[in-house]
């Protein structure tokens, strides 16, 4: 990689951003960082409490939405590269309120393509999911597959996944696009799957599986996601798209007897709730793409979930301010006292 080239990280403070950022600060001794996020619910500085005092780093609160914010760092800081992460990512949460969705993930993508073609840059990378193509019973996606969302939240993903796909067709911007199964791993705010089951059975409360508990997903630790994504920084190809994948297939209440496993809790805290609206059945994504250019995880399930595992419970103190807030009220409302 050339010297002194500054990324532009939207999304930063939350868990895969806030993992991507000190990533690269870690692996490269010549870049500078701007870090720029909204501090929603998700978006958590204390996650980047490790790199924040580092002169190449600079944190800038603010909306991706809010172009004349983004065209003034542009004019401050000329990034050479601009990675998305910025998104509002839970699916319970796009059910009932999708209009946030629509917002960050559609309208927010078109601010940063607008001032990215307006002042030039050597790659804008869209921060896709594996959601887009919705659910698939055997098999797995590849890349040139036809989209299929089935929630607001995937669907609003495969706006902002198109919108940027159609400015490199459009006005030759170099654009690629990623698309992750599942991620895990340390710093995940406590309402996805993983977070949730083990702090829930650190405090021996009751695991909420939807259904049977036989829906399947891919799991990719976050770190090993991080990599695929400088990976294809440098080495993909403009107007291409690439699925990062954990290869790791599991049903959640695999995921959640490994979780009880791993804390020395008893199954019995499983309790089976009822399925949410549009829940896919089972994800599971082709990476050959990317493989033939020379990534794979590292990670293996074994591995990541112990290191996740320890992490939460080193780590109360952080994902304990959460669930005494906003959090709480959340899932009360939706699952009862009992959370």
């Amino acid at each position: 990689m050339d010297k002194g080239k500054t990324y532009l990280v939207t999304g930063g403070a939350g868990f895969i951003g806030s993992n991507y950022i000190k990533y690269i600060i870690d692996k490269y001794d010549n870049i500078k960082v701007v870090n720029l996020d909204k501090l929603t619910y998700a978006g958590n500085q204390e996650n980047l409490q490790s790199v924040a005092d580092k002169d190449n780093y600079t944190f800038i609160k603010g909306d991706i939405c809010d172009q004349k914010l983004i065209g003034e760092l542009f004019e401050k800081y000329s990034p050479d590269y601009v990675i998305n992460f910025a998104a509002e990512s839970h699916v319970d949460r796009s059910i009932g309120n999708p209009d946030d969705f629509i917002k960050t993930d559609i309208y927010g993508v078109y601010s940063l393509l607008e001032n990215c073609r307006n002042f030039g840059i050597e790659k804008f990378v869209q921060i896709s999911t594996d959601e887009v193509y919705g659910s698939i019973d055997k098999g797995s996606f590849s890349e040139d597959d036809t989209f299929n969302p089935s929630s607001p939240y995937a669907a609003s993903k495969t706006g902002g996944d198109r919108l940027a796909y159609s400015y490199f067709v459009t006005y030759d911007l170099p654009v690629v696009i990623t698309r992750a199964s599942n991620n895990y791993g340390p710093n995940q705010y406590p309402e996805k799957l993983i977070p949730l089951f083990i702090t829930n059975a650190i405090d021996n409360k009751k695991l909420p599986l939807y259904g049977d508990g036989k829906n399947v997903r891919d799991w990719l630790f976050v770190e090993d996601h991080c990599k695929g994504v400088e990976f294809v920084l440098q080495n993909g190809k403009n107007g291409e798209a690439y699925n990062i994948a954990g290869n790791c297939e599991l049903q959640n209440i695999e995921i959640t007897k490994k979780i009880l496993e791993l804390t020395g809790k008893s199954e019995e805290l499983i309790e089976y709730v009822k399925d949410r609206a549009g829940h896919d059945r089972r994800y599971s994504l082709d990476d050959s793409k990317i493989a033939d250019l020379g990534w794979q995880p590292e990670y293996d399930f074994e591995e990541g979930m112990r290191e996740t595992v320890e992490w939460y419970k080193n780590h109360e103190y952080w994902w304990r301010k959460i669930k005494s807030g906003e959090y709480l009220e959340y899932y009360k409302e939706h699952y009862g006292e009992d959370m």
